[in-house]
């Protein structure tokens, strides 16, 4: 392990010196806070939150401040032990997802003010940060992220070289052709702000006790918790796991298997530098993208980390297999300078005073990854009243925001906004650890990669979710990731190119899913929506339940209609179709990335209403086969005998049926708002339906369509996306959705009274339609809209080929147009 003065290192003009920086050895001068063992005990809590780190006191801070009496924050060793205490405390408004950059937002603002609030110094600093392109496709990134940033109340702009050169003197300006600059930048001391949120969450009720480790968690049947500590017992109404890298060892206690692994993060600090002494202002955080590494101001000298490759960097997968080491919490790894000498060399050439500097050290500790990078924040399914917040990368710009995020929605029943990205219920049993590994390698070394739309990345795939057809389809089309499942994008016929080519512009797969389309509108086409999330739900109270849940009426036995799920406040939470299999027996359908966050839902809302129903997920069990376009109905005749005229199989009907002597539920519905089936079938018989569907349809031409020409072919029709043009930000009226409404209906559904109010307020915003003309560069949505040099709204989806393109965006009115 690397201690101050351990070792000195000498390496192309980099010579070592002892030293650590601020951000790890805390303030000069401040007193080691003691522990917390004088404080009373509580026997019981309304919310205990695992984890001492500064996520875990965060949301003690939250809950306490927004008025919870009974919090308590569980610390097995000391607050900011883990992750936190050498974290080199970047802060940041910028964020290529939409809803994430509310959170950066969120804890800015939060840090800004946390000093007075609390009477801790936080030692925050707000330079600014510079994000540098040296490519051209860089550049087109800038501009790609620059159309989505309109709507948002940060600041960001792109800048020219002179404006770059500015703002960070000592850069070698030989290579950047432009900056994306965030004024609000900046970084702050982990160790100091953990302590100011431990002030505010004492300062306002919270109890957080250290060192207390876990050693037990026991479910009650009522929900409850007991949570064992070698100091007694807490029966807590929820507890939420925030154990950073113990997190996989809490899951464990209760049987879950939490995807997450860490890695070794390295970052090099230097002693005084002249040139960086001798400026008059603080350097702005320096992103170098193509070097991939981060660079900012360390008092007089410079601290900058790398991202290594994937084939470089190092898991610290022992920990997976054999656990944390016991007593394991403010240590380093041994540091190792050759592994990240590559970047080192490319800092030197972007800042040549580095070629002079001292290193006083190399800091190297574990950072607890996810596989997509991102966190694991909310409810998780199958376990009552048990939270997590972890799997935090970058958990010192998170934490302000998801603390205020988990504490809204704990106290008020639902998210405050949309962030299924971070949904932990995103991964199931199909995570092994293996492919946890495997897509966290990747993350890592992918952490500054060109962010193009349509990214697919390809580490650990395929998963054992491979549906009945992959093997069929795989050497025809480009597939995609969907919860585990690879699912067709689209087609590719002899001569043009199959390879994966993400771009800013019009790539590859333009022309062949315009084809696509075209074989739909006009002859026949079969599509595998295998992915599709499905639930059978039976049982006396299985109507009760569905009526309570829903905001349409429940279809008659024999028929399947479009439903949502709505949040107390009216939001939309998930739109499924229902169909009414047998007398209170029903099968529903949702999006392949909906699967467990609606099953979450539906769960617990059994449970509070005490319904007598049986609940399965049936995911795995059934394959499922879309045949639409105008001749769907003749090549699915041929298969057989049931009759599928439109007077005997009606639009939304279900039926149970053979097709080629092979079992199926047919469901006369599809998205692509052609005519069309959907075939609900044994996973194990897909090939063989698929084999004797494409058979039948010889004579009429019948074809295969991805993904993507669905998406074109159902905005055409205007048919809404949940994730897109309605999610947990949106209410259904405002959507477009009135028609799958029924406030009428006597059942009291949930949500029903606060739309209801919405109604009567009148809307500020409803979903239109755009079609925009365009030759090379297409919309992907979140794009802002301008209209008359000022911000409208944004674009929520778009598709496009050579027949069509559309948008669709949200738009507020002004105060006359309401109720036209």
């Amino acid at each position: 392990m690397l201690r101050p003065g351990a070792q000195r290192l000498w390496s192309r003009g980099l010579r070592g010196s002892p030293g650590l920086p601020r951000s790890v050895r805390g303030r000069e001068g401040e007193e080691k806070l003691p522990s917390s063992t004088e404080a009373k005990w509580k026997d019981t809590a309304e919310t205990v939150v695992i984890g001492g780190g500064c996520v875990g006191v965060s949301l003690a801070y939250h809950l306490a401040k927004a008025g919870m009496k009974d919090v308590v924050l569980l610390e097995k060793s000391e607050l900011t032990a883990g992750s936190t205490w050498h974290a080199a405390g970047l802060t940041t408004y910028f964020h290529p997802g939409i809803n994430l950059k509310k959170i950066h937002y969120y804890s800015i603002k939060l840090y800004e003010k946390l000093e007075e609030e609390t009477g801790q110094m936080v030692g925050f600093h707000q330079p600014g940060s510079i994000r540098i392109a040296t490519t051209p496709v860089r550049v087109d990134e800038f501009k790609y992220q620059m159309t989505r940033t309109g709507w948002h109340a940060t600041e960001q702009y792109i800048i020219e070289p002179e404006k770059i050169q500015e703002l960070f003197p000592l850069l070698n300006m030989n290579k950047i052709l432009a900056g994306l600059y965030n004024p609000g930048d900046g970084h702050i001391d982990p160790y100091s702000l953990t302590m100011a949120l431990a002030a505010g969450a004492r300062k306002y009720g919270a109890l957080l006790k250290y060192p207390a480790p876990v050693t037990a968690l026991n479910p009650r049947p009522d929900g409850t918790w007991d949570v064992e500590t070698p100091q007694g017992s807490v029966r807590a109404n929820r507890i939420v796991n925030a154990a950073g890298f113990w997190a996989r060892e809490v899951g464990k206690m209760i049987g879950l298997e939490h995807p997450l692994i860490p890695v070794q993060h390295q970052y090099v600090i230097t002693s005084t530098i002249p040139e960086v002494k001798a400026l008059k202002r603080e350097l702005p955080v320096l992103r170098d993208l193509e070097g991939s590494y981060y660079l900012r101001q360390e008092r007089d000298g410079l601290l900058f980390g790398p991202y290594e490759s994937q084939e470089k960097m190092k898991v610290q997968d022992s920990w997976v297999t054999s656990g944390v080491p016991p007593g394991f919490g403010k240590e380093l790894f041994e540091s190792d300078l050759d592994r990240i000498m590559d970047h080192v060399e490319a800092a030197m050439e972007m800042v040549p005073v580095l070629k002079k500097a001292d290193i006083i050290n190399i800091v190297n500790g574990p950072i607890t990854y996810s596989p997509d990078i991102l966190p694991m924040v909310g409810p998780h399914q199958g376990v009552r009243n048990y939270w997590v917040a972890i799997g935090f990368g970058y958990g010192i710009i998170h934490a302000g925001g998801v603390g205020k995020y988990l504490s809204d929605w704990i106290l008020q029943g639902e998210p405050p906004f949309d962030l299924i990205e971070l949904d932990p219920n995103r991964y199931g049993k199909w995570t092994t650890p293996q492919y946890t590994e495997a897509k966290a390698r990747e993350s890592y070394g992918f952490n500054n990669i060109v962010g193009y739309p349509k990214e697919e990345r390809f580490a650990g795939r395929p998963t054992q979710r491979i549906g009945g057809l992959y093997k069929t389809l795989e050497s025809k089309c480009s597939m995609g990731f969907h919860a585990g499942w690879e699912q067709p994008h689209w087609f590719y016929k002899p001569g043009q190119d199959p390879q994966y080519k993400p771009s800013f512009y019009r790539t590859n797969w333009f022309e062949p899913v315009g084809s696509e389309y075209k074989q739909v509108m006009q002859r026949v086409g079969v599509i595998d929506l295998s992915p599709f999330g499905k639930f059978n739900i039976k049982g006396q109270d299985s109507i009760r339940l569905l009526d309570h849940l829903f905001a349409n009426v429940i279809p008659k036995v024999g028929f399947t209609n479009i439903n949502h799920m709505l949040t107390p406040k009216g939001q939309v939470y998930a739109e499924l179709t229902v169909s009414h299999q047998s007398p209170g027996e029903f099968l529903l359908i949702t999006g392949s990335g909906s699967e467990l966050h609606d099953l979450r839902w539906i769960e617990e809302a059994a449970v509070k209403g005490g319904y007598d129903v049986q609940i399965k997920n049936i995911t795995d069990e059934l394959g499922v086969l879309g045949v639409a376009g105008p001749l769907a109905r003749k090549v699915l005749q041929k298969l057989t005998s049931e009759d599928l005229s439109d007077d005997v199989f009606k639009f939304l009907q279900t039926k149970s049926l053979k097709m080629s002597s092979i079992p199926v539920t047919a469901i006369r519905i599809s998205y692509t708002g052609e005519l069309g089936w959907e075939l609900y079938h044994s996973r194990e018989d897909s090939a063989a339906l698929y084999d004797a569907v494409m058979d039948a349809g010889q004579e009429e031409g019948i074809d295969n369509f991805g993904t993507y020409a669905m998406n074109v072919l159902r905005l055409e029709k205007a048919f809404r996306a949940w994730g897109s043009e309605m999610n947990c930000d949106t209410n259904p009226l405002e959507a477009g959705l009135e028609y799958f409404v029924k406030l009428n209906k006597p059942a009291d559904f949930i949500g029903k009274q606060a739309l209801k109010q919405i109604k009567a307020k009148g809307l500020r915003r409803r979903l239109v339609c755009l079609t925009l003309a365009t030759e090379d560069v297409d919309p992907e949505g979140n794009e802002s809209i301008w209209y008359k040099g000022k911000n409208a709204d944004f674009t929520l989806t778009t598709a496009v080929n050579k027949y069509f393109c559309s948008a669709l965006f949200c738009r507020p009115f002004s105060k006359h147009q309401q109720g036209q």
